[in-house]
């Protein structure tokens, strides 16, 4: 059984999402070269809200953007989350294996299942290491993969998620390149 997954920007197998705008847009500059997408949530079935830290999180509902960056260095894809106000709710960054584009232009991810995720308040979460593990023990995935996975999120924690507002500054400078 294949565990790896293959993740689309505008997400086309996302039904909580009823009604959407997608937009994605490749770019090229002294900060970052890659594609950077956005799904602005028009209608939804119900909010997506995940409890992080004993706290409840909203991360989809009517009127949220999702801001997709997927740089081509490095093996990651960052998800900005805004709320209706535009508010930053949080960072989530999949750890990838391999990224390109469909022939249709849609920007993808083949993703490593390890992630972390960067609150506003500055805290920094490592998620799904058992399902990394269990991917390499049921030979999903290599153990240079396994490897890679752990490098980048850690450079991750280490680099890019220590400055919320640089990532503030970056996310909304991309957002504002599509409003």
């Amino acid at each position: 059984m294949v565990l790896i997954k293959r993740k689309y920007a505008n997400k086309p197998d996302w039904t909580r999402v009823l009604k959407r705008k997608f937009t994605t847009r490749y770019f090229k500059n002294a900060d970052f070269e890659g594609y950077a997408s956005v799904t602005s949530i028009q209608k939804v079935s119900k909010p997506l809200i995940k409890n992080i830290l004993g706290k409840d999180y909203c991360l989809a509902d009517d009127g949220y953007i999702w801001l997709e960056i997927m740089p081509f260095k490095g093996n990651y894809c960052m998800t900005t989350m805004y709320d209706q106000n535009k508010e930053i709710v949080q960072w989530y960054f999949d750890i990838t294996r391999k990224k390109g584009l469909t022939e249709e232009g849609i920007p993808f991810f083949e993703d490593l299942f390890l992630d972390v995720v960067v609150l506003p308040d500055s805290n920094v979460l490592l998620l799904d290491e058992m399902e990394l593990k269990d991917a390499l023990d049921k030979g999903e995935i290599t153990e240079q993969e396994f490897n890679m996975a752990y490098t980048e999120a850690k450079e991750i924690m280490k680099n890019i998620a220590v400055d919320v507002n640089k990532l503030s500054d970056f996310s909304n400078k991309y957002l504002k390149e599509f409003f």
